[in-house]
């Protein structure tokens, strides 16, 4: 699996394209085959320093790393409207969804951030997302100017949001230190400061010290602002100003790092002259074009020449008595029908930033930028980055579930077609793919609630009213059921309650799965599915577990809705159910077999019984991990299971949690969701021929839409 780094900056106006060029570089000299993937193209925001659209990007990738994949960005204003719109994980599915089917033989992947800063802290948020989404190493990259009351504040706002994965933290780089406060109305400066690094290493340290101190990550690099790698192209002057070509000359090699105005006396303006001036003439001055041939006689060093305030008469004059001499010098000559100061007012907003095309300049800034990084954490963090992980960030767990469920494409019923939640769902489900749905109830009724809702019903929901198709399954329910005396009556009776009906469709091969709870008990929706549809063979009990989605991790919780006090052959059962239920949805289980007691640490018949069940599901399957009885907090905080448990190989690593009974495993899930604040999926039921599977009464919009995916996976 790819090694992913993400550099994300906590500023506006760090230069961070800038930084990312110069670890493509990096890599490139290292021999690293590496992919490039900027999720969001920001390039409406002034404060980037690289023109970036996709094509650019493809632009980008096809003439400088021709052999390095790159996935497609989504555009910044459909990045925002889905954060407007509170549909945050459709827009991280479709960020993963380009992440995985690009990338897969790549040894580090580099993602360029989201632009961030205190001023828009949501992308803070999109930029953690993100990172979590794709188990990102992070790198921060700011700058660093005389006053760093921002920087404070930014990394304070780091702290906040990135508090969850600083494990992930690789450090911060610095970039453009000493920069002037507007750096990008820096234009054609004449001022130039040879920066020589080490003695400005020690400056720094010096200057920054306090500063360095109250920093929470190793500093890998800081990159001093250099006027050099300003200076831009003649044509990108030409291309802004929208001026005209008189001799084109080397208008794509020759740059331009500063302005040099002749208005009236030529002399005077002529020392300030050298190979990267731009040369303003005005055609008012009474001596410019005598001026003009002065200079292309004597061949006076100057990058381009632009006039101002042109005429007709006067291009064919020049046409006529210079093009020889141009030839010669080989100046680009160009000229605007406007004045000296509008011309100027104008160049006052050219933008400095790196066009894509220039790949001179491009060089300039990789050549630069790489020594002032310390690149060895790349080698350092290699082995580390490949050890094996048994945890599954919850972003990709959620894209993953959606992506095989889309596959999937099953029918999935719904027999509580009357609450809205199901209904908006529904909606959610058959506009993403995910499920073709079936929603049991009156249509008139539905269509009302709905309409008053503001759910727009796709068209591939489909509405049955089980009182018009009873009598397709009262024959196959009392087949069924004849040993337990049920008659025509009966069976038309019990097909009335939508959950039977509902379950006799899945038992009947009609549908594919179904969900049901947000009405009806538990209870209520597992009895029709055990007398119907029945367990699958060789299995003693149907249990249920919990997907907790954590902001890092995914963790399993069984079983928390089913079975009031199971036995040690039956927990044994729920703890290797529950094992193959996190194989089959990506997670490979390590099982920690819940207790008040850590392994020999205390006795009675509850711990007794849970010691008993992990040697029998040991016994039933050896080669899966397993361990107990552990307490909670030995099982998922490797500090307090290097004291409690220091020889397990579950402790403090647990990604699957088995509880002694119903009484602690609901409290515990529940207690967790709500301090948490997070997401949690289920129950979903174990055991069971086909996939049934109930929600809480209080199961939020996402919380459905999840379910409705599992139960797509497992039919």
């Amino acid at each position: 699996m790819s090694r992913v780094i993400m550099l994300i900056s906590i500023d506006i106006g760090v230069g961070l394209s800038s930084v990312v060029l110069s670890m493509m570089y990096a890599m490139e000299k290292q021999k690293i085959r590496f992919g490039f993937f900027k999720p969001v193209t920001d390039c409406n925001l002034s404060e980037v320093d690289f023109f970036y659209t996709s094509d650019s990007i493809s632009y980008f990738i096809k003439h400088y790393y021709p052999q390095v994949s790159y996935a497609c960005s989504l555009d910044i204003n459909y990045v925002e409207y889905l954060f407007d719109s509170n549909k945050l994980n459709i827009l991280m599915e479709e960020i993963a969804f380009r992440f995985y089917q690009t990338f897969s033989k790549e040894s580090v992947v580099l993602i360029e951030g989201v632009m961030s800063s205190f001023q828009n802290p949501y992308f803070f948020k999109l930029n953690l997302d993100i990172a979590k989404l794709l188990n990102a190493e992070i790198i921060f990259v700011s700058s660093l100017d005389k006053s760093y009351f921002n920087l404070k504040k930014c990394i304070k706002l780091v702290d906040i949001y990135f508090d969850s994965c600083k494990k992930n933290v690789i450090g911060i780089i610095f970039n453009k230190i000493d920069a002037p406060k507007y750096e990008y109305k820096y234009v054609f400066s004449n001022i130039f400061k040879n920066l020589n690094y080490f003695p400005f290493l020690m400056k720094l340290e010096n200057r920054f010290s306090c500063l360095f101190k109250d920093i929470p990550f190793p500093i890998l690099g800081c990159i001093p602002w250099n006027i050099n790698l300003l200076s831009t192209r003649v044509v990108d002057v030409i291309s802004h100003i929208n001026a005209h070509v008189i001799y084109e000359g080397e208008i794509y090699i020759r740059r331009i790092k500063e302005i040099v105005i002749c208005s009236n006396n030529l002399f005077c303006v002529l020392k300030y002259c050298n190979s990267e001036s731009l040369l303003i003439i005005s055609l008012n001055f009474y001596e410019a074009l005598v001026a003009i041939y002065f200079i292309l006689i004597n061949r006076i060093e100057v990058s381009s020449i632009l006039l101002t305030d042109f005429n007709e008469d006067k291009k064919l004059y020049i046409n006529q008595h210079f093009q020889t001499l141009l030839n010669k010098c080989n100046i680009s000559f160009f000229f605007v029908k406007s004045n000296i100061v509008e011309v100027l007012l104008d160049l006052r907003n050219f933008n400095l930033k790196v066009f894509v095309n220039d790949r001179v300049r491009i060089r300039r800034i990789q050549k630069f930028f790489v020594d002032y990084i310390d690149y060895s954490w790349l080698r350092i963090r290699k082995a580390k980055s490949l050890k094996k992980s048994f945890f599954v960030s919850s972003s990709f767990f959620c894209y993953r579930l959606i992506e095989l469920a889309c596959q999937h494409k099953k029918r999935i019923v719904f027999p509580e077609g009357n609450d809205s939640r199901i209904i908006r769902a529904s909606s959610v489900c058959s506009e993403r793919g995910i499920a073709s749905c079936i929603l049991l109830g009156n249509a008139d009724i539905i269509k009302r609630i709905a309409f008053t809702e503001g759910i727009t019903l796709h068209r591939n929901i489909q509405i049955i009213n089980p009182l018009a198709f009873i009598e397709k399954y009262v024959s196959r329910l009392v087949e069924l059921r004849k040993n337990k005396g049920m008659n025509e009556f009966m069976a038309r009776k019990q097909l009335s309650n939508n959950v039977v009906f509902g379950t006799l469709m899945l038992e009947s091969g009609d549908v594919d799965g179904l969900v049901s709870g947000v009405v009806n008990t538990t209870a209520d929706t597992i009895r029709p599915a055990l007398q119907i549809i029945k367990m699958v063979p060789g299995v003693s009990l149907v249990s249920s577990i919990f997907f907790m989605l954590f902001s890092d991790q995914v963790l399993i919780y069984g079983d928390c809705a089913i079975n009031p006090n199971p036995t040690a052959e039956q927990l044994s059962e729920i703890a290797l159910q529950s094992a193959n239920s996190a194989i089959t949805f990506g997670i490979e289980p390590r099982v920690a077999m819940i207790s008040y007691a850590t392994g020999n640490s205390g006795f009675g018949k509850d711990v007794d019984k849970v010691r008993k069940a992990t040697l029998l599901a040991k016994k039933k399957c050896p080669s899966l991990i397993i361990d107990g009885p552990l307490q909670y907090d030995a099982a998922i905080s490797q500090d307090v299971a290097r004291i409690k448990a220091p020889f397990s190989s579950v402790a403090g690593n647990a990604n699957v949690f088995i509880f002694p009974d119903l009484n602690t495993g609901n409290v515990t899930y529940k207690a967790v969701q709500r301090s948490a604040n997070l997401i949690s999926i289920g129950p979903i039921l174990q055991g069971i021929c086909k996939p049934v599977n109930d929600l809480s009464r209080g199961a939020l919009l996402e919380d459905i839409i999840y379910t409705v995916a599992i139960t797509s996976i497992q039919s």
